[in-house]
């Protein structure tokens, strides 16, 4: 028999009727009247071909069938109260979810140190799983569930929330040594020097490559690619024992700085910032343990000056265009 053939209310009903023996009593009960018990009762006669019970003075009687059901249905009707009944209060401390992040190498390196730390001291038995921009993009993390959360350019698609982090600003990485030795590239070294340049997104450059290259462009500045790499990371190894140049968002090229011989160089061009958000899903929007979570991302990475949690209550864009961009500054 098809489940959603047959109203629960009428298993509920019978329930009740079972326990009590007396269809006054049971209506009495389920602050319904006589006859609507009686109703119900018909109902199921009918869809469970069995008189279920039958009438004997004043009570009712059930059939050996009805016998049958009454444990087996007290037992459901129990396990659906405890399915739906309130949830008990969320203790960040005791919480052992796994939640996925999915986010560029830049913001791996410069974020996620503070945010390990964040998460030992108040939610130390959640377990953190991040992902490459790869994954977000290949398996549509965001929609499919793959993917908790995103740190991507500001704006999101409709079904999406989003909360402002930071603001990303990119910057020329030099070897220490390099025989450029200005605090401001030029035009002629910038059209001079090989540049190691990035494709961070399934093979092609994020967002922030392609928006940077772009105003290099319209400026009237001319890179000279020698290099394609997939993360920052690898890009300054390279620029760290060779005399090319990359740019790249300045928050992480400052932590590889203090790691490797290289040297910041303000680029030629200015108004190249660009807002990162965090972005998830609608449907995680209640969930406690994904709320605090959030929260606490958005403690630990917020840049002062942006929004606070309580203040931004976020919702989802409409105007937005379709599909996640790809979440790299770079």
């Amino acid at each position: 028999m098809n489940l959603s053939a047959i109203d629960l209310n009428l298993l509920h009903v019978l329930a009740v009727v079972l326990e009590e023996r007396s269809a006054t009593r049971a209506a009495r009960r389920l602050h319904v009247t006589q006859s609507a018990v009686s109703n119900a009762l018909a109902r199921l006669r009918e869809v469970l071909k069995d008189p279920l019970v039958t009438r004997r003075g004043r009570g009712l009687v059930p059939t050996p069938r009805a016998l049958e059901l009454q444990p087996r249905l007290a037992a459901a009707l129990k396990e659906l109260e405890r399915v739906v009944e309130t949830a008990p209060a969320f203790d960040a401390a005791r919480c052992d979810r796994e939640f996925t992040l999915a986010c560029a190498d830049n913001q791996q390196l410069a974020d996620l140190p503070r945010l390990c730390q964040a998460l030992e001291r108040e939610m130390p038995r959640a377990r953190l799983r991040v992902v490459s921009i790869d994954v977000l993009l290949a398996t549509n993390g965001l929609v499919t569930g793959e993917v908790d959360l995103a740190i991507a350019p500001s704006g999101a698609p409709p079904g999406m929330h989003a909360a402002p982090l930071y603001v990303e600003s990119p910057v020329a990485v030099v070897h220490r040594d390099h025989p450029f030795r200005g605090a401001v590239l030029t035009p002629e070294a910038f059209a001079r020097i090989p540049q190691v340049s990035f494709n961070v997104a399934l093979g092609r450059p994020g967002i922030g490559s392609a928006l940077t290259d772009r105003a290099f462009r319209a400026g009237g500045l001319d890179a000279v690619p020698t290099l394609y790499v997939p993360s920052f990371a690898a890009a300054a190894m390279v620029v760290a024992s060779t005399e090319r140049l990359a740019c790249m968002p300045r928050r992480v090229a400052t932590v590889l700085a203090a790691h490797l011989p290289l040297r910041l160089v303000r680029l030629p061009i200015e108004g190249l910032a660009m807002p990162m958000s965090l972005v998830w899903h609608a449907r995680t929007e209640g969930d406690a343990a994904s709320a605090c979570f959030r929260d606490l991302l958005l403690r630990t990475l917020r840049e002062p000056g942006e929004p606070a949690p309580a203040s931004r209550r976020s919702r989802p864009s409409r105007g937005a265009p379709k599909g996640l961009p790809a979440p790299s500054p770079m």
